[in-house]
C-alpha cells in the first residue's frame, strides 16, 4: 500500500512539473517495454505514455454521440461500415430496449463506429500492444501474467461472460485504476487483426483467412497463457464492420509533451 501511494504521489508530482493535466474520465499510463504474447518475432515492444478511459464506453455515452453525429444512428449508418446487427439491442435511434441499461457498455458497435466515436472525442482506439500492456495488470501488480490465479480468474470470466446487461465498474480496478478490461465485454483495438500471419509471411500466395487459425501459436511467447490466446483468437475472427453482443470498446489519448 505504501509503495502504491508513493507511486501515485510521484506521478502527480510529475504531472505538475511537466504541466500535464490528466483528462477527465481517463488515467495516465506510464509506458514501458514488454514482451507481449504475440510479439513481432517474439521481440520486446515499446509502449509510450498515454491515457486510457477508466471505463468502457457506455450506452448513454454512445447515445449522446449519435445525437451529435446522425450518420452513426441505427437507421442512418452506412452498410459499408456496419452489418445488420449494428445497435440491434436498441429499440430505435434514441431508445434502448427494455433489457438494456444506460450504464452498461455499448455493444453491437462496429470498429468503424468505435473509431469514429473516439476520434470525435479527440481520442483514438488503443493499439493491441497498449491494450494488452494495461490488461496484464491485476489489482497489485503491473505484470500479473506469471500469477497462476490471475490467468485462472480471467479464464473463468471468459467462460461465462457477464454480457452487456451488466453495469460498468462492478469488478475491482487494476493497479492503473482501470476497470472492466476483463470480465465484462471484449473490446475493439485500433489494429485488432495486426497479429495475423498472412500468406505472404509464409512465402506462399494463399491469403485465405482460414489459414490464420492453424498458425495462431507460431509467435507465442507463453503457451500457457490461454486467456491471451482467446483474445487474439477473437480478434483474428473479426471484420471491421462486425457488430457483436459482447464486443464494446474504450478510448485512449496520446500525451502531447
Amino acid at each position: 500500500m505504501k509503495h502504491r501511494t508513493f507511486y501515485v504521489l510521484t506521478i502527480a508530482l510529475l504531472f505538475h512539473t511537466l504541466g500535464f493535466s490528466q483528462t477527465e474520465g481517463m488515467v495516465f499510463i506510464k509506458g514501458n517495454r514488454y514482451i507481449p504474447l504475440y510479439g513481432r518475432d517474439s521481440t520486446v515492444v515499446e509502449v509510450k505514455d498515454f491515457e486510457m478511459d477508466i471505463f468502457p464506453v457506455t450506452n448513454s455515452q454512445f447515445l449522446e454521440f449519435v445525437k451529435q453525429y446522425p450518420k452513426w444512428q441505427k437507421s442512418n449508418a452506412l452498410k459499408l461500415f456496419t452489418d445488420k446487427s449494428y445497435l440491434s439491442n436498441w429499440e430505435n435511434d434514441f431508445e434502448l430496449k427494455s433489457s438494456e441499461k444506460p450504464d452498461s457498455p455499448v455493444t453491437y458497435v462496429s470498429w468503424f463506429a468505435a473509431k469514429a466515436y473516439c476520434e470525435c472525442q479527440g481520442k483514438r482506439l488503443p493499439t493491441v500492444d497498449e491494450w494488452e500492456y494495461v490488461a496484464m495488470a491485476d489489482e497489485n501488480t503491473r505484470d500479473a501474467r506469471i500469477k497462476p490465479d490471475y490467468n485462472k480468474q480471467i479464464l473463468a470470466w471468459y467462460e461465462a461472460p457477464r454480457t452487456n446487461e451488466n453495469s460498468i465498474g462492478q469488478l475491482p480496478k487494476n493497479i492503473w485504476g482501470i476497470y472492466d478490461l476483463h470480465g465484462l465485454v471484449w473490446e475493439w483495438t485500433l489494429d485488432f487483426n495486426s497479429v495475423l500471419i498472412t500468406g505472404e509471411s509464409r512465402k506462399d500466395v494463399d491469403k485465405d483467412s482460414n489459414l490464420f487459425c492453424g498458425s495462431a501459436a507460431v509467435n507465442a511467447t507463453d503457451l500457457m497463457n490461454y486467456a491471451a490466446f482467446m483474445r487474439y483468437a477473437i480478434r483474428g475472427s473479426l471484420k471491421a464492420k462486425y457488430s457483436i453482443k459482447n464486443l464494446g470498446f474504450r478510448c485512449v489519448k496520446d500525451i502531447n509533451k
